[in-house]
């Protein structure tokens, strides 16, 4: 199990809020049998109409922590929005806030979440803006984010900050260790007899 305890990259601003999870990915790309090449839509209709848009911004390219407003992934519950975020890149997200849903989806995909004030985005987002090779760091241990000589405490969910810092997050890993337990469990339900393989 992949234990995230620290996430340092170069960060994109998105110091916006009430970003919904439409904006993220739109509803045409949900039809998608796997969630591969859905980074390349990433704010697809946002970044038609704005020639602008950071994740067209060729010196945010390679970018890995993204700085967002307040009620970031708010809207319908689509796991596609993370999805696409991570398959741009995103291995960590600083916001004001985010939305319980997308939150819980970002976590379930090894995603840390950060909250910091709204002068903390101000301050990241321009310091992002004037230096993109400047690194930022999420410190799930330290609760802190750290860029150049900027650092501000960040606040995360005891239990969402658990599951990332000890590898609970990820439910596959955590069947495949216990493989031999579910296999032992599975010959004891009579409703699996036969179907199990030793």
């Amino acid at each position: 199990m992949q234990k995230i305890e620290q996430v340092t990259g170069r960060a994109v601003p998105l110091p916006l809020d009430d970003i919904d999870t439409d904006r993220i990915i739109p509803a045409r790309y949900l039809r998608c049998v796997t969630f591969e090449g859905l980074g390349e839509h990433a704010f697809e209709d946002d970044r038609q109409q704005d020639s602008k848009h950071p994740f067209d911004d060729a010196r945010y390219k390679g970018a890995s922590v993204l700085v967002a407003g307040r009620n970031f992934g708010c809207g319908s519950s689509r796991e596609h929005a993370p999805q696409a975020l991570v398959r741009w890149g995103i291995k960590a997200m600083i916001a004001e806030s985010f939305a319980e849903i997308f939150f819980g989806n970002c976590t379930s995909n090894g995603v840390p979440c950060v909250c910091v004030t709204a002068d903390a985005v101000k301050q990241l987002a321009a310091a992002v803006t004037a230096n993109p090779q400047e690194a930022v760091t999420v410190d799930l241990q330290a609760l802190e984010v750290s860029c150049g000589k900027l650092k501000f405490p960040c606040t995360m969910p005891n239990s969402a900050r658990s599951s990332l810092t000890t590898g609970q997050w990820d439910f596959l890993a955590q069947l495949v260790e216990a493989a031999d337990e579910v296999r032992t469990t599975a010959k004891k339900l009579p409703y699996l007899n036969g179907f199990v393989s030793a």
